[in-house]
């Protein structure tokens, strides 16, 4: 009976083992091999590590902006990775997906290619009648544009009442078409008062405006300085870094895909906003988050650092206040924004199909469930803005940005107001004041000549003081924000011959004004 060589038993155990290694392979569908040799088509992008993490990455749609840093600083980058906290801390994997093309970004999120996606409050109502079908929800606020959005004009416009009848180019149904309605209104003036050149992009804008296309265009940052180098005598009219509280960032996502994944979104949300709250504890944190982004964006570290500079990262608090779940915020809310601009889109025939309430668009849980993981000063809302006070003369020098003419009616020779008074200042201007957050305010009544000059002066001062007073009381504004003036018949705006025109003459005027 023939015997195997040795070389003939090493041959059959190696084919042994082979039909072992392909039958497993073939029971794994392949996944063995592939682990071993690797894919040939695989991307580069997906070869990252998530042994540890917990299921496929939350991708989430961004553009190229500062306010997005919380999140990008906390996860090391754009990539999930093993170095990412979000890996590290919550065994989650997270990967950001730039694209500068909006639309092409919400195709890609109604498609599934996107989990969680970017836009601003006040533009919301403007996508929600396309994304029906998906009902999307709003999960949080990322940020506050504090620079990033501007309004530069050509030389010889000087205030809001100076756009009238001129040409101004903006990107419509974006956050730059919204901070021009908001500038508009605190000035007095309507859409009908100037000529809107409709463009597809902030960029787009920037470039009509060198081009000396327009007057004046509605900008993002850095292309306001930059457009203020290229056309000369221009400068920057107003932006939301007075602006304060107007353009807001948030996230939202398909209700079943949060539904689905809601754990995982909670730990998201954690770890944004401890990331955001320390970049905004520490300069050095900032830097670090700056060379974080920077090169993902393309941009130096200093101009990742304007970048970031030119927001308000928001905190948990903020998200609290953002959502309305503090009943003693009086300051601005998602859902008072949402409404108030779906109101102005759907007035200027913008808008059409439904829009959801608030209520019905927000999921505001990630941020109540989050209560007591994020608790401490680091995460506390930003604090009401405070004014060193200036006085009368120096106030009264100071150059007017917009003026918004109200009549307030008081009763013969009294500085109180009544109901009626009040619910005029809440319908006419608290909004506005609540939006140009930073920006200081001067108040100055105004009479007509009925009675001496000298005691129309008086009265005029005190009823103005008495609106001041009434921001401070009901809305906890800073007192020292607010310059009062007096001019009793001084400043008439129509003739004091006529009842109505002492009617229009007996007016209060709400300034906002360039420190």
């Amino acid at each position: 009976m023939a015997r195997l060589t040795t070389f003939s038993k090493l041959l059959i155990t190696v084919l042994i083992l082979l039909l072992i290694v392909f039958g497993v392979n073939y029971l794994t569908d392949g996944k063995l091999l592939s682990g071993v040799l690797g894919n040939g088509t695989e991307q580069a992008d997906d070869s990252y590590d998530r042994v540890s993490s917990d299921g496929d990455p939350i991708r989430i749609g961004v553009v190229t902006w500062g306010g997005y840093a919380g999140g990008q600083y906390f996860n090391e980058g754009f990539k999930p990775s093993a170095e990412s906290r979000f890996r590290k801390e919550y065994g989650i994997d997270v990967e950001f997906v730039l694209n500068d093309d909006v639309p092409a970004s919400l195709n890609a999120f109604k498609n599934g290619d996107i989990d969680v996606h970017w836009y601003t409050i006040d533009a919301m109502p403007t996508i929600m009648p396309e994304l029906a079908d998906f009902n999307p929800v709003v999960l949080w606020q990322s940020d506050w544009s504090r620079g990033g959005d501007a309004i530069v004009v050509k030389r010889g416009i000087n205030s809001v009442a100076d756009l009238k009848g001129k040409t101004v180019a903006v990107a419509e149904l974006t956050p730059s078409h919204s901070f021009l309605l908001w500038l508009l209104e605190a000035g007095g003036l309507t859409v009908d008062d100037i000529n809107i050149q409709g463009v597809p992009s902030a960029i787009d804008a920037a470039a009509a405006f060198k081009s000396g296309n327009v007057d004046a265009a509605v900008v993002w940052s850095p292309d306001d300085e930059l457009s203020v180098r290229a056309v000369t005598g221009a400068k920057v009219l107003e932006s939301t870094r007075s602006a304060s509280n107007i353009i807001a960032d948030i996230f939202f996502a398909k209700r079943d895909y949060v539904e689905a994944n809601r754990d995982r979104l909670e730990k998201l949300y954690e770890g944004w906003m401890r990331g955001a709250a320390e970049i905004n504890a520490s300069q050095a944190n900032k830097e670090r988050a700056a060379r974080i982004i920077g090169p993902e964006m393309s941009l130096t570290e200093a101009d990742a650092i304007a970048m970031i500079d030119n927001v308000r990262l928001t905190t948990h608090g903020d998200n609290v206040n953002f959502f309305g779940q503090n009943p003693d915020f009086r300051g601005v809310t998602g859902g008072q924004l949402y409404r108030k601009m779906e109101q102005e889109y759907r007035n200027l025939g913008l808008i059409d199909g439904r829009v959801p309430d608030f209520r019905q668009a927000s999921y505001g849980t990630l941020v109540i469930n989050a209560n007591d993981d994020l608790m401490g000063s680091e995460n506390a809302a930003e604090p009401s803005a405070t004014f060193a006070r200036v006085d009368e003369a120096e106030g009264d020098d100071l150059e007017a940005i917009a003026t918004k003419r109200v009549s307030i009616n008081f009763p013969t020779g009294v500085a109180t107001l009544d109901d009626q008074a009040k619910g005029i200042i809440d319908d006419e201007f608290v909004q506005i004041a609540k939006a140009f957050g930073n920006a200081r305010i001067r108040i100055e009544g105004n009479t007509d000549n009925t009675g001496s000059a000298a005691t129309n002066q008086t009265l005029s001062k005190s009823r103005a003081q008495a609106v001041a007073d009434y921001f401070s009381s009901e809305y906890n504004m800073d007192p020292n924000r607010f310059i009062i003036i007096g001019n009793g018949p001084n400043n008439p705006i129509a003739n004091n011959s006529s009842e109505s025109g002492r009617a229009l003459n007996r007016r209060t005027d709400f300034e906002l004004v360039r420190q």
